[in-house]
């Protein structure tokens, strides 16, 4: 399978290697941004993201590889593809349920953990050692970072920002576009647009616009 990767900084750099690592993927360019015209490196094209167009065919898959969750949004809301055009991607020492359901786009990395019937949305992060217990509901765009644990029933709008070694108790949601300050534990809902921090957590911060 022929993979076109959007972002070349260090989130990417991760992501490439997970699929440098997998014999059935081959990667034939890296778009960004940064680049103001196109070359090749390796055989691999490195060129602004406008040249997708041009590089996308039907055994194509494309992975949005940026850590942000409001770029992430943003650049598949201007692209003119389907959910069936992106790749999912889990590392070989994630643990991933046969219940779980991950969506399009969405990268789990390694020693993750997604227990049984949970939903992750579309463009999420499942960083490094993230554990996402039984019957969660991730929303798209949201990040959950290295170390965090989200236990049962924890459910989140999208573009939710969730810190390293944050954890969220059971039946908790977590608002569209909050973010959840890294080691916070989370023993209350917290609502949108909001930045919530502490053990437990209390709200620093209601943003007006996310």
């Amino acid at each position: 399978m022929q993979v076109i990767i959007l972002g070349d900084g260090g989130h990417s750099r991760v992501i490439q290697e997970m699929i440098f690592s997998m014999e059935s993927h081959d990667v034939i360019a890296i778009l960004d941004d940064k680049y103001e015209s196109g070359f090749q490196q390796q055989g691999i094209i490195h060129a602004p993201i406008a040249f997708l167009p041009k590089l996308i065919r039907k055994d194509t898959k494309v992975v949005i590889a940026i850590g942000g969750n409001l770029i992430r949004e943003h650049i598949a809301k201007s692209l003119s593809l389907v959910p069936e055009d992106y790749l999912s991607i889990i590392h070989p020492t994630a643990v991933v349920s046969a219940s779980a359901k991950i969506g399009c786009g969405t990268v789990v990395m390694s020693n993750a953990v997604i227990n049984s019937h949970t939903e992750i949305g579309m463009h999420c992060i499942v960083n490094t050692a993230a554990i996402v217990e039984h019957d969660n509901k991730i929303g798209d765009y949201t990040h959950v970072s290295p170390n965090a644990t989200l236990t049962g029933g924890v459910t989140t709008g999208e573009g939710v920002h969730i810190g390293a070694s944050a954890t969220i108790i059971p039946g908790m949601h977590l608002g569209s576009w909050s973010v959840i300050g890294a080691g916070s534990t989370v023993i209350e809902h917290i609502p949108s647009y909001s930045k919530a921090v502490g053990c437990p957590t209390r709200i620093i911060e209601r943003m007006l616009i996310k």
